[in-house]
């Protein structure tokens, strides 16, 4: 598992530094996004990044991209998805806690 924590670090870093510049760019701009917001906009994101590495594979069927960038796209789709795993597996954990704890 620390191998995918070491993976999903820099994933969840950009996530991380969006949220701060929305913050930071409240007074100026636009209300920072709700957590549901941010979660919803990563969900979006990994669903894009499969549908990439389906579009990039199926270029490399009928000729048009190389092996190379068939192995990236799907690495991308792959590292993605590790970290929207994580991240509801510590939802539950803490959804659990939750409950467990003592009224």
């Amino acid at each position: 598992m620390s191998d995918a924590t070491t993976t999903l670090s820099p994933v969840l870093a950009r996530y991380a530094r969006a949220a701060d510049l929305g913050r930071e760019g409240a007074a100026a701009a636009a209300p920072a996004a709700s957590f549901g917001a941010l979660l919803e906009k990563v969900l979006e994101d990994a669903v894009e990044a499969g549908h990439a590495g389906e579009r990039t594979a199926t270029q490399a069927v009928v000729g048009r991209a190389d092996l190379q960038d068939v192995v990236a796209a799907v690495h991308a789709a792959e590292v993605t998805l590790q970290t929207v795993v994580a991240v509801r597996d510590r939802m539950i954990s803490a959804y659990q806690d939750i409950i467990r704890m003592p009224i």
